[in-house]
C-alpha cells in the first residue's frame, strides 16, 4: 500500500498540461504515492451542472491532499447557455468548485509563496521574497448575495442603517448586494498562520493589508484582531496598510515586504501582483490549506486556447507541488525539487515562450527531472 493517497485532478484547459509536467517530476522522485483521478470542472457542469460532483468530494474525503490544474469559470448566463439542453431551465446555478472546495473543507489558509529565482529574464526585482496570507472562506467569497434586492431586506438594511435610504430611487431589480462577511475567528485564524510562517522561516516582519479608513466594520475587525494577534510575536514587527497604497509600494519598494496577510479579496488582487513581480502567473504556486486536509493548486487559468499544446509554463505547477510535498512533510523531497527548478531557470537553456523561449511544457518538466 502506497504512503500517500493523493487525489489528481486536471481539471480544465491547460490543467491537463501542467499536471502530466507534475507527474514526470514526481515519478522521477519516486514519492510512494496513489494517484486517484477525481472528476471536476467544466465538462462536468455542461453534462451534469456540477463542476465538483459529489463523487469526487468522497475521493477527497479518503485520501491525503489534492493536486489540482486549473478551472474555467464563466457568468451565470453563459454557464446555463452551456448547459445540456435538458438540464437548462431548471435552476442550476453555476458555482465554482475550487470556492466549493475552500468552503465544504475548510481549506481556510491560502498560502502564496512569490520569489524571484535568479535568472529568470521575467523578475521584476532580483531577490524578492514574499509570501502572501490569504483568508480562503469568508469575506465576499462566501456567496450570499442578492439580486434583486427583496424589499423585505432592503427595509431590514434601512432599519439598521439609515445609509440604505440613498437607494431608495432605485427599484429591487437595479440593485445587486454582496455581502462582505468576516468573523473574528477567521482573521485570528490567518493573522496567527501568517506570524507562524514569519517565526518558522526567520522573517521580520508581518503586513496586513486592509482598507478600514473606508471599510471600517470588516476591516477594521481583521486590523483589531491583527494587533492582538501580534502581541505574541514580541520579536515580529506588525505593519498595517491600505490595499491601494500596498498596491504602489509593492511595485516601487518590493524588497521592503516579506510576509502580507490579508482578507479574501484583497488577497486574491495583491497576491497577483505579487506574483508578476517574480516572472508573472506561470511563476505563482499556492496550497489552499486547513486543519486536516489540503489542496494545491497553481493560480494561474486553464488558457482554453493553448489546451493540449503543451506551450505553457509548468513552474507554477512544478513549485506548487514542492508546497505539496513540504505539507505531506517530504521535506527533503521539497527542498531537492525547487533546487532543481531554481537550476533550471538559472541556466536558462529550456525556456517556454513566455520567458522568451520555444520550449514545451515538457521539455520543462524534463529538464527539471534530469536535475533531480
Amino acid at each position: 500500500m502506497a504512503k500517500y493517497k493523493i487525489a489528481w485532478m486536471p481539471g480544465d484547459g491547460v490543467g491537463n498540461d501542467v499536471m502530466e509536467a507534475a507527474k514526470i517530476v514526481l515519478d522521477k522522485m519516486n514519492l510512494d504515492a496513489e494517484y486517484i483521478p477525481a472528476d471536476i470542472g467544466w465538462e462536468f457542469w455542461c453534462k451534469e451542472a456540477s463542476p465538483l460532483p459529489e463523487r469526487t468530494k468522497e475521493i477527497l474525503r479518503n485520501t491525503d491532499c489534492a493536486l489540482f490544474g486549473a478551472i474555467t469559470s464563466k457568468p451565470k448566463e453563459e454557464a446555463e447557455e452551456e448547459l445540456i439542453p435538458e438540464l437548462r431551465g431548471k435552476g442550476h446555478v453555476y458555482s465554482s468548485p475550487i470556492v466549493q472546495l475552500r468552503q465544504e473543507f475548510n481549506l481556510r489558509t491560502n498560502l502564496r509563496p512569490c520569489k524571484a529565482y535568479p535568472g529568470n529574464p521575467l523578475n521584476y526585482k532580483d531577490n524578492i521574497d514574499l509570501a502572501v496570507f490569504r483568508e480562503n472562506t469568508e469575506d465576499l467569497y462566501c456567496g450570499v448575495e442578492f439580486h434583486p434586492l427583496p424589499d423585505e431586506l432592503r427595509e431590514s438594511i434601512k432599519k439598521h442603517n439609515p445609509k440604505m435610504g440613498k437607494f431608495d430611487k432605485h427599484d429591487g431589480k437595479d440593485i445587486a448586494v454582496s455581502l462582505r462577511i468576516n468573523t473574528r475567528t477567521g482573521c485570528r485564524n490567518i493573522v496567527t498562520d501568517a506570524f507562524e510562517y514569519a517565526k518558522k522561516t526567520g522573517r521580520p516582519s508581518v503586513t496586513v493589508v486592509e482598507k478600514p479608513n473606508v471599510i471600517r466594520e470588516t476591516s477594521g475587525l481583521m486590523i483589531r484582531t491583527a494587533r492582538e494577534v501580534a502581541k505574541n510575536y514580541p520579536g515580529i514587527e506588525l505593519w498595517e496598510t491600505n490595499i491601494d497604497a500596498m498596491c504602489m509600494w509593492l511595485v516601487k519598494n518590493p524588497l521592503d515586504y516579506s510576509v502580507i496577510v490579508t482578507t479574501n479579496m484583497f488577497g486574491d488582487i495583491v497576491s497577483d501582483l505579487c506574483a508578476q513581480l517574480v516572472g508573472g502567473l506561470g511563476f505563482a504556486s499556492s496550497g489552499n490549506i486547513g486543519d486536516n486536509y489540503a489542496v494545491f493548486e497553481p493560480t494561474h487559468g486553464s488558457a482554453p486556447k493553448y489546451d493540449g499544446m503543451y506551450k505553457v509554463n509548468p513552474m507554477a505547477m512544478l513549485l506548487t507541488t514542492v508546497l505539496m510535498l513540504e505539507w505531506l512533510g517530504e521535506i527533503e523531497k521539497s527542498k531537492k525539487l525547487e533546487k532543481a527548478i531554481a537550476e533550471v531557470i538559472k541556466e536558462g537553456k529550456v525556456r517556454t515562450y513566455d520567458m522568451g523561449g520555444s520550449s514545451s511544457t515538457l521539455d520543462i518538466a524534463n529538464a527539471v527531472a534530469d536535475k533531480l
